[in-house]
């Protein structure tokens, strides 16, 4: 495919829309609608979103978790799940998506799947694009750390920081490549998602061994064929051999599955406008002027184009 300026797409966007929800949730205040509902968080995502929107952003995607399970709890009991989840802020995944989406957003609401999925397959997909300059996967979360990639134009970005992390940034954060973060959480743990990681394994010890040896299976079993020096090598080293299949679930569990259920196309992605519903929606959390700012920029874009 031959891509012209005009056909070019500098930036796509993928959003964690969970993160966001989580995060605003907990940093406005609370606004509880005359039906008894609270929409805080809702009303502050879908701000923040039209934010990127004046910022220039033009393909946008964002990913929820409409049910916090997925597949992995069948691989890991001890995997997370919603337990603990204000009732309040789990009841407006729903509510955020239908104001995303009537906000003229694609939303990837993942049931069996996790966000952290959808913004993997998404990033790839976009990334193989030749029209795409770069793909931001928005999210602080480490997972995502993985798909980040030099050479075909993925970086991470965390919003809040206004930090990008590409290839180097990752390496400088955990000090392994990308590609070495599963293996990386599978020794460290997240207790995010409820992975334990291996005992004594801390994360200075990880990404010394796997800046050297870069996966599990490369990891000699006997510390004494290790050519860095690791502080416990010989412990570190028994507990891997004791805890292989642990540790190897753990990296099953930390990979992306980046065939999730995503967009067809990077176009699928480009915002044209509100749907006629929007200011339906925006009155339901008490935002008419959420809905009005939509138009105003659909009006620009329609004005500038």
């Amino acid at each position: 495919m031959v891509v012209t300026d005009a056909g070019r797409i500098p930036v796509v966007h993928l959003v964690d829309g969970t993160y966001e929800l989580f995060r605003h949730h907990f940093a406005v205040p609370s606004h509880v609608t005359a039906e008894g509902v609270e929409v805080a968080a809702t009303r502050g995502v879908l701000g923040s979103m039209l934010g990127l929107l004046a910022d220039g952003a033009t393909h946008v995607g964002v990913a929820t978790d409409r049910v916090v399970e997925s597949f992995r709890n069948d691989l890991f009991d001890g995997y997370k799940t919603g337990e603990g989840t204000p009732p309040e802020l789990f009841a407006q995944f729903p509510l955020l998506e239908a104001a995303l989406e009537a906000a003229g957003f694609t939303v990837f609401a993942m049931v069996t799947h996790e966000a952290d999925d959808a913004m993997g397959a998404a990033a790839v997909l976009a990334a193989a694009d030749p029209r795409v300059d770069v793909v931001h996967v928005c999210t602080p979360d480490k997972d995502l750390a993985q798909v980040v990639d030099d050479a075909v134009g993925i970086a991470q970005v965390d919003r809040r920081r206004e930090t990008i992390y590409d290839q180097a940034g990752v390496e400088g954060k955990f000090g392994v490549e990308p590609a070495s973060i599963p293996d990386w959480l599978a020794l460290v743990g997240d207790t995010a998602d409820g992975i334990p990681g291996l005992p004594g394994w801390g994360a200075k010890s990880s990404s010394t061994i796997l800046a050297r040896y870069g996966h599990l299976e490369a990891i000699p079993a006997d510390a004494d064929d290790w050519d860095v020096p690791v502080r416990g090598a010989a412990k570190l080293a028994a507990t891997l051999v004791e805890r292989r299949e642990e540790a190897e679930l753990y990296r099953h569990l930390a990979t992306l599955d980046l065939d999730a259920p995503v967009m067809d196309d990077v176009d699928d992605l480009r915002w044209i406008g509100p749907a006629d519903h929007l200011e339906a929606v925006c009155a339901h959390i008490d935002a008419p002027q959420v809905a009005e700012r939509a138009r105003r920029l659909a009006a620009e874009r329609t004005r500038d184009s």
